[in-house]
C-alpha cells in the first residue's frame, strides 16, 4: 500500500475542511449534493463522450497502481542481465535457450528468444522498440483520461455556480436568501477546482510517472539484450546499464522540475 499517496489525499481534504472551520464557516455548507452531481456527473459524462467504455474501465482499474506501492526491479533485472551475459559469453548465444524459463521478466524472455532466432541486432532493436512504443502509448491512455477529467471538473464547477446564481436571482429581493444562495452556488466551483487539482490531475501525473518507470526498465532490458547478442563484456554491460538508468532517472527529475 502506498501510504504516501493516501496521506496526501486525505490530508489535503482535511486541510480544506479545517480551514473552513477556522474561518468560522460551517462544514455543512460544503456538502452540496446538487453541486457534486453537476461537477462529478458532468465530468464523467464528458469523459464518456471523449473516451470509450473499455478505456474508462481500464483507467479506473489503474488506480490500484497509484495507491499500491510498486517494487523497484531495476537492480534485480540488471543483475539477471549480467548473469545471462556471462553465461552467453562462455557457452554462446544459442545456449541461452536453456535458461529462458528462469527469466523473471516476460519482455526479457521474449527479447532473448528473438535475439536467438534473429541474427541481426538492428532488426531486434526495431522490433522490441516498436513493442515498447506501443505499450507506452497504451499505458498513457489512463493518465490522459484523468487529465481530461481534471480539465472538465473546473468547467462544470463554473456551470454549477452559474446555475446556482440563476436560482438566486429569482429571489433577488430577499437579501438573506441571496447571501446564502451565492455561497452555495460557489461550492460547485470549489468542487470543480478541488477535484481537478487534488484528485484528477495528481492521479494523472502519478500514472505518467509509473508508465515512465515501466518503459525505462524495458529500455534497459532492450539495451541488455542487444549487448548479450553482440557478446559484449558482462562487466561493461553492467556499467552501461547502470549508467543508462542513472542518466534517464536524472533527466526525468529535471523534466519534472520544469
Amino acid at each position: 500500500m502506498n501510504f504516501t499517496a493516501l496521506f496526501a489525499l486525505f490530508f489535503g481534504i482535511a486541510l480544506i475542511l479545517i480551514s473552513q472551520k477556522f474561518d468560522g464557516g460551517s462544514l455543512s455548507m460544503l456538502i452540496q449534493p446538487a453541486a457534486f452531481c453537476i461537477v462529478v456527473g458532468g465530468s464523467f459524462c464528458a469523459a464518456l463522450l471523449n473516451f470509450n467504455v473499455p478505456t474508462l474501465i481500464n483507467s479506473f482499474k489503474s488506480l490500484t497502481e497509484v495507491f499500491n506501492k510498486t517494487q523497484d526491479k531495476s537492480t534485480q533485472i540488471i543483475s539477471e542481465i549480467v548473469q545471462i551475459a556471462y553465461f552467453a559469453r562462455r557457452n554462446g548465444i544459442f545456449s541461452v535457450q536453456e535458461v529462458l524459463t528462469k527469466v523473471s521478466e516476460p519482455f526479457f524472455a521474449r527479447g532473448l528468444q528473438l535475439a536467438i532466432d534473429v541474427d541481426n541486432p538492428s532488426l531486434v532493436y526495431d522490433i522490441l522498440s516498436a513493442e515498447i512504443s506501443y505499450e507506452e502509448e497504451e499505458e498513457l491512455i489512463s493518465s490522459r483520461v484523468f487529465e481530461a477529467l481534471g480539465g472538465y471538473a473546473p468547467t462544470f464547477g463554473v456551470v454549477g455556480a452559474v446555475m446556482g446564481l440563476i436560482r438566486v436571482m429569482q429571489d433577488i429581493e430577499n437579501l438573506d436568501v441571496v447571501g446564502v444562495g451565492i455561497a452555495t452556488a460557489f461550492v460547485a466551483t470549489l468542487y470543480g477546482v478541488g477535484f481537478a487539482n487534488l484528485i484528477f490531475l495528481p492521479i494523472a501525473g502519478n500514472l505518467k510517472q509509473k508508465t515512465r518507470e515501466k518503459i525505462l526498465l524495458k529500455e534497459v532490458i532492450l539495451q541488455g539484450i542487444l549487448s548479450i547478442q553482440m557478446q559484449e563484456n558482462p562487466a561493461i554491460i553492467e556499467e552501461k546499464l547502470i549508467g543508462y538508468l542513472r542518466f534517464h532517472n536524472k533527466s526525468t527529475r529535471i523534466e519534472g522540475k520544469r
